[in-house]
């Protein structure tokens, strides 16, 4: 855990703390206006990214809702359709940005309990081109979504069809690199069919702020009016950008850890009878609790030094900052709690 924070946080992989090696990078960033794109802290974030994930370009912005949202207005005009799933952070958690501020229709789809869109329902739902209808321009798929990984196999099947009847395709690639480590494969391979994607530096990577876009550079060029227009545009920025390459040079691979934890965690509250946890693939699970121990378990585990979101269904995540000593003394607490506690 660490040392800057004696808490247990497993509300979200957001709550990690700059280590002190990426602090050091932030403080040594060389900075300029990246609004005229000469912030050269930036620009090294951009065109390193881009080459990672195999794109021709990249845009730093401050949130992985801005670089969605971005996408989305830039892949669609007023009036304009989306193909995305009920589930998904662009539909469900960014505030319904693409109708609000891009006038862009969400059709929203039913995830398969493995977090994937049907193909059926993917063709099922596309317009015909007919004025009646909103055009259906755009699939937006999500990997890892809720924690579950999207098969490479799937991927590719859903993403040729889209390209086949003339969509555009994006991922909200916030834990693309968990699904990369998870799935064995490379980043350029986690997202290929995609013609952009989102990658977010401050979830499991372990950034203070920040995401990135990438895709091609007219596509990029065009986005960075969208950013301007959202009020994306930052100044000298390369402080917080230096902050995201080090996430990504020094941790991809760490992410292992995460897995390796969440799996331990689950097991471990799996031994307790009421619990109903399901197993994870990456750093995030689910389990289900009695409602009336709610409240007791929030204040036994806050009493602990543990925080988390405590509710019938549960979300658990493990990040950088949490260490297999942590994992052991939140099963220990919830342990301790259960064993008491009755209906």
């Amino acid at each position: 855990m660490s040392d800057t924070n004696t808490w247990i946080d497993l509300r979200s992989d957001t709550v990690t703390q700059p280590s002190q090696a990426m602090r050091a990078a932030m403080a040594a960033a060389e900075v300029g206006d990246d609004v005229y794109g000469d912030d050269p802290a930036v620009n090294r974030l951009q065109d390193f990214a881009a080459d990672l994930f195999g794109y021709e370009a990249g845009m730093f912005a401050p949130s992985g809702t801005q670089t969605n949202l971005i996408a989305l207005m830039t892949h669609c005009g007023r009036g304009d359709e989306y193909l995305v799933g009920q589930e998904a952070h662009t539909y469900k958690y960014e505030g319904g940005g693409a109708a609000v501020l891009g006038s862009i229709q969400p059709q929203p789809i039913a995830n398969q309990p493995d977090g994937s869109l049907a193909l059926a329902d993917i063709e099922g739902y596309i317009k015909p081109d007919d004025m009646h209808f909103a055009r259906t321009r755009l699939l937006a798929l999500e990997n890892t979504i809720g924690g579950r990984v999207l098969g490479q196999d799937y991927i590719a099947a859903a993403t040729s069809l889209a390209h086949a009847r003339g969509l555009a395709t994006h991922l909200d690639g916030a834990r693309v690199c968990n699904a990369a480590v998870k799935n064995g494969v490379s980043l350029r391979d986690a997202v290929k069919g995609f013609d952009t994607v989102s990658v977010c530096l401050s979830k499991g990577l372990g950034a203070p702020v920040g995401s990135v876009l990438l895709g091609p550079k007219a596509f990029i060029e065009q986005g960075k009016r969208w950013r301007k227009m959202l009020g994306g545009g930052m100044r000298q920025a390369g402080v917080i950008a230096a902050a995201g390459q080090h996430a990504l040079q020094y941790n991809v691979q760490r992410l292992a850890e995460d897995h390796e934890n969440a799996a331990d965690l689950a097991r471990g509250l799996a031994e307790i009878e009421v619990l109903k946890v399901t197993p994870p693939q990456t750093n995030i699970f689910w389990m289900d609790l009695p409602a009336a121990a709610c409240e007791p378990l929030r204040k036994a585990l806050a009493d602990a030094g543990i925080r988390a979101t405590v509710g019938p269904r549960m979300r658990l995540v493990t990040h950088l900052d949490v260490s297999r000593d942590d994992v052991v003394k939140v099963v220990a607490a919830f342990k301790t709690f259960f064993k008491d506690w009755r209906a």
